[in-house]
């Protein structure tokens, strides 16, 4: 979940010494040029800006040298907090501080746009002036600080507003009391203006520390999955309706507790993660998952209706709505029909199977409405036998991992299928296809091309890695797959060593993984051309 941040980038497992040092940096920095700006400077100015200078130069070094920091900007940063304390008490330093202001709004806007970008402009240039005005006692200045905290405060409240949680209960996290203060601490600040100064810092240096901290969950919605953060990991709850209700996680070693009641999230056939099937009550909650790492709570609104039952299809392809920014009521799942778009795959699949000589062939369906009506479909159009020559999944995720876990046994014993296996377009999921050698899928969409991969992408770093799915592709998309039908071929490829700068094959992996992959350490091909 996105939140505005006007600090330096906010990342999972951001180092709490890169924090430091860049809040340090940021501290010496804005007091240096609020000093360069001054129109009357004391004495001890003077001496104590050398020695924040030469801070300054330590902690940029540090960035550059520790934490990659960026070397033209290290370098200019280091020039101008140095330059200040040099041309101290002569016109030029006004320009030098302002450079050194500029770049301090330039460090602390990364990412930021629109108001957003004006608001941090405003924050960061006016907390410089205070300090200005600060330093300059008895000037015609100082009739502005009154105008300048109402300014501060004005832009604190422009960044908690466009927040997003401003006016619901989510302000009453970490990021939202942060936020809070951030507002206060310039009206603090003219109320003592003894200490004025010191709450300004403050306020500056919270107002980019916040970037590091985690945005708080999304106000949960009934009937909306939800897709949290839980002791780090990602978690997806679907269908978030009363009842039972899976939970979903990018590995092992979690558990979740509803009501008292601990149920361990475990694999589940032809489905990739783990899962825990837990019952959620009716209403607002919150649900504890824990972990190796400790316990972290997700809220939860499950409204009064229920929704449609659970399967790891059905919050696949929640979950890729949630990536894609689409929060919608979760009201029916991809086995509740079949759509035209598979009817007309399956039906180009069977002309395709009759056409290279196959007589009859033997399908596995399941009891979904889906799967009743694609095999009324296949049976209609091709004989059914126990004995075909081909082998068609068109069954649910479980049912087809084990029939082609079966399938690839009774392959491996005698000469079965010898016209192969083909499986519903549905079904091109990591676990079932890897779970036989080869197999033939009908599809809409080349899974190479720049879409299937992007949303390939997505996915994993979203969700802990996780494997791209059709279900998730199609509502990730939110349009219909395509109108042209081939038949990809899927085939295991590690046992398939190439020697050094030999070319690859299309679709054939350079190295066992690669980002965007739909079936790790496999290839996945044409084997047909549009299918009519």
């Amino acid at each position: 979940m996105d939140h505005p941040h006007g600090g330096f980038e906010a990342a999972s497992g951001v180092s709490v010494w890169l924090v430091v040092v860049r809040l340090a940096l940021l501290l010496v920095s804005f007091l240096v040029a609020g000093s360069g700006i001054a129109v009357v400077v004391p004495r001890w100015v003077r001496a104590a800006n050398f020695a924040l200078a030469a801070l300054a130069l330590g902690l940029v070094s540090v960035s550059a040298l520790v934490f990659d920091a960026h070397l033209l900007g290290a370098l200019v940063h280091a020039v101008l907090v140095l330059t200040v304390p040099v041309l101290l008490g002569k016109p030029a330093v006004r320009w030098v501080a302002g450079a050194l202001t500029l770049l301090l709004v330039i460090e602390t806007s990364v990412g930021d746009s629109g108001l957003l970008l004006v608001a941090n402009t405003v924050y960061v240039a006016g907390a410089v002036a205070w300090v200005a005005l600060a330093l300059s006692p008895g000037s015609r200045f100082r009739q502005h600080v009154l105008s300048l905290g109402v300014v501060l405060a004005l832009a604190g409240l422009v960044r908690l507003v466009s927040s997003g949680f401003a006016f619901d209960r989510r302000v009453v996290s970490l990021l939202g009391i942060g936020l809070v203060v951030v507002v206060l601490l310039p009206l603090v600040a003219l109320r003592i203006r003894r200490f004025g100064t010191l709450a300004v810092a403050f306020g500056l240096l919270l107002w980019s520390g916040l970037a590091a901290l985690p945005s708080p969950q999304e106000l949960p919605v009934p009937g909306v999955p939800v897709l949290a953060s839980a002791g780090g990991a990602p978690v997806l709850i679907s269908p978030h309706r009363p009842g039972r209700n899976l939970v979903h996680f990018p590995s092992d070693g979690f558990s979740v507790e509803v009501g008292g009641v601990s149920v361990p999230a475990v694999p589940l056939s032809g489905a990739d993660g783990t899962w825990a099937s837990v019952d959620l009550p009716a209403g607002r909650g919150s649900l504890v998952v824990r972990s190796s790492s400790g316990s972290s709570s997700v809220s939860f609104d499950t409204g009064d209706v229920f929704g449609p039952a659970p399967d790891p299809e059905c919050a696949s392809a929640a979950l890729g709505g949630l990536i894609a920014g689409k929060r919608s009521v979760l009201a029916s799942c991809p086995a509740d029909g079949l759509s035209t778009e598979d009817a007309d795959s399956l039906t180009k699949l069977v002309t395709f199977l009759k056409n290279k000589g196959v007589t009859s062939v033997r399908i596995v369906s399941d009891s979904s409405p889906r799967g009743v009506a694609a095999s009324a479909l296949v049976r209609s159009l091709v004989p059914v036998s126990d004995s075909g020559d081909a082998l068609v999944v068109l069954s649910g995720w479980s049912t087809a991992y084990g029939a082609l876990s079966r399938a690839g046994v009774e392959q491996a014993e005698r000469p079965v299928y010898p016209h192969g296996l083909y499986v519903a377009p549905w079904l091109l999921t990591s676990s079932i296809a890897t779970s036989v050698t080869t197999l033939a899928v009908p599809l809409r969409f080349d899974p190479r091309e720049q879409l299937p991969i992007g949303y390939a992408v997505e996915v994993g770093n979203r969700f802990g890695g996780a494997n791209p799915t059709p279900a998730g592709f199609r509502s990730w998309l939110g349009r219909p797959l395509g109108s042209e039908v081939q038949i990809y071929a899927v085939a295991q490829v590690t046992a398939m060593p190439m020697g050094p700068g030999e070319v690859h094959g299309p679709g054939m992996p350079m190295q066992e993984e690669l980002a965007g992959q739909w079936v790790p350490k496999a290839t996945v091909v044409p084997v047909s051309p549009v299918l009519s």
